[in-house]
């Protein structure tokens, strides 16, 4: 198994465990589900529940959550679209001065890919939802969370030059 990590603050964002598709040699995405879990149990990555039982009332105890966002303990926050341009500046700064101590052949894929995919984000970002890694460390990633085209199926989207990859 291969566990995805945070360069700048170590949190696990990310497992090979899910469908990791990397997107224009910028980003990573990956499909998530929204699954039931009853407090103190363990989450279910797999499919949906039917039509029939997502209908059905949830027992006491038993919420519907994001199955990548709950295995990975990923916290919810929140920005504006102009706190959020000043962090992305600052981060994307952060990734390119990463970059250039272990990797400077990416630095001109990484600077048109990401500046590409961030217009994208700025442009829809009333459709995305923020995530921190468990620690909440303000110098990490912020996943971003979309909807695809049918409205239902969410998923993340992670800069890949962001992360480290560890097998585990």
């Amino acid at each position: 198994m291969i566990i995805y990590t945070d360069v700048f603050c170590g949190d696990e964002l990310l497992s090979d465990a899910y469908d990791v598709k990397e997107i224009d040699d910028v980003v990573y995405e990956v499909d998530c589900s929204m699954v039931q879990v009853k407090a103190g149990a363990d989450v279910d990555i797999g499919a949906n529940a039917s039509a029939e039982e997502a209908d059905e009332a949830l027992e006491d105890g038993v919420e519907v959550v994001n199955n990548v966002v709950y295995s990975l303990r990923l916290q919810s926050t929140s920005f504006d679209k102009k706190s959020y341009m000043t962090y992305i500046k600052g981060y994307m700064k952060a990734v390119k001065a990463h970059l250039q101590e272990k990797n400077p052949e990416r630095i001109a894929a990484f600077e048109k890919g990401a500046a590409t995919f961030v217009k994208k984000v700025l442009g829809n970002f009333n459709d995305y939802e923020f995530y921190t890694g468990e620690s909440m460390n303000p110098d990490g990633m912020v996943v971003l969370l979309n909807y695809r085209e049918d409205g239902v199926t969410p998923f993340l989207t992670y800069f890949k030059d962001a992360l480290a990859q560890t097998k585990v």
